[in-house]
């Protein structure tokens, strides 16, 4: 039987299981005797794909559900794609703040992370996308301040139950694209030039840390491609607590970019509301672009800067920038990066930099699976005294399926 189908089995056999357990002491053997030679009952035989049913019948049941129209599959328009990621490593240093072990050293840990990918079509056109994730690797919440010594490798928090992790509905509006969705990223339909795709959770949004909204959240936004390289797109991201309330985290955010087959140039520009600390409208504006090079070598940079509103006058913006490197080397890519640790926010006496560096090779050994070994430094935040640099080394493996 399919992996597919017997995940479709095991709930309907544990539901079977459950009632009939509760209710022991109630059974009658006598009157189970009476429905051996009965001939509706046809369990076993509802899953035979050679003939499918009219009715499933449970326990002698009436035609509880109604399959004329379910062969046992995904329409003809959905598609399922899975994939899985195991990962190894540990870090040296210990970080104010983290949860490293006291003696500098962290011991050497092990995660995976799960996630389906369902997406179907109505019309031809549009998408309805849905994510569930599961695994058990510890990530950061907010950066600099790390959780794992996997935490650059984003395995899905620390949940081993299937959780949705996106609802969103894509489709044309005019001559242009919109959404909506929850759980999702205002900014899902942005363009960020950006070439570097390292496997770090920190350097990979190429220091489009604020300004491309992200978080989840109800979310809606629509994109316009000029087709002659141009786009622009917008999107607003809202809390749980409410839509364009006093109470409620909103954030709005405006993109444009250009993009050529051998360079790209993006500006992102994002205003950011916090009930918790009365802030207004944080904003931040992030310049990102790229150029590759006909021997397929990339360079990436960014720089974000941000105003934030509700602080004192003397400590009111915000930094990050970065810069990356990659390209095909061998069977696989190689590339390098160097940049902020997040976002440094400025300080009494200035904007402190707190910087990170990586370098991976991810080495396809065939079509379904990857193995990318990753080597990084944090420096020892400059505002902690007895903080000290960080050094983590780790490998994933990647499977899609």
């Amino acid at each position: 039987m399919k992996l597919f189908q017997r995940l479709l089995v095991a709930p309907a056999a544990l539901g079977l299981i459950s009632p009939i357990a509760a209710n022991a002491t109630e059974i009658n053997l006598n009157e189970i005797s009476n429905y051996s030679d009965v001939e509706s009952i046809e369990l076993v035989n509802s899953f035979d794909s050679n003939e499918p049913n009219k009715s499933l019948l449970l326990a002698g049941g009436e035609g509880l559900a109604d399959t004329d129209s379910y062969d046992g599959g995904f329409s003809e328009t959905t598609t399922a794609s899975f994939s899985v990621d195991f990962a190894i490593g540990a870090v040296d240093g210990k970080g104010i703040g983290d949860v490293h072990a006291t003696d500098g050293d962290e011991a050497l840990q092990a995660a995976y992370g799960f996630q389906i990918d369902l997406n179907t079509s109505f019309t031809g056109e549009d998408s309805l996308d849905i994510s569930i994730d599961a695994g058990n690797g510890l990530t950061s919440s907010s950066k600099p301040s790390t959780t794992s010594a996997l935490a650059e490798f984003d395995l899905n928090g620390g949940d081993e139950r299937l959780t949705i992790d996106g609802v969103s509905y894509t489709f044309p509006l005019g001559g242009a694209t919109a959404f909506v969705g929850d759980n999702t990223d205002g900014s899902m339909l942005f363009t960020t030039a950006c070439a570097y795709g390292g496997p770090s959770n920190t350097l990979d949004d190429c220091a489009n840390v604020s300004a491309g909204i992200t978080g989840g959240g109800f979310s809606i936004g629509a994109a316009y491609d000029f087709d002659n390289g141009f786009s622009t797109a917008f999107g607003a991201q809202f809390s749980e607590t409410g839509i364009a309330t006093d109470e409620a985290d909103d954030s709005y955010a405006l993109n444009a970019a250009y993009i050529t087959d051998s360079y790209g140039v993006s500006i992102t520009y994002a205003t950011v509301e916090d009930s918790t600390t009365g802030a207004d409208n944080d904003t931040y504006t992030a310049f990102n672009g790229y150029y590759s090079f006909d021997n397929g070598l990339s360079i990436s940079a960014g720089y974000e800067i941000g105003d934030l509103d509700n602080a004192a006058a003397t400590v009111d913006e915000t930094e990050s920038y970065f810069v990356g490197i990659n390209g095909e080397v061998g069977p696989g890519e190689l590339g390098a990066a160097a940049g902020t640790y997040g976002t440094m926010t400025e300080t009494a006496t200035g904007i402190p930099d707190r910087m990170m560096y990586e370098i991976y090779y991810s080495y396809p050994v065939n079509d379904g699976m990857t193995i990318t070994p990753l080597i990084y430094t944090v420096e020892a935040d400059p505002g902690e005294t007895g903080d000290l640099d960080e050094t983590g080394i780790m490998v994933k493996t990647s499977f899609s399926f």
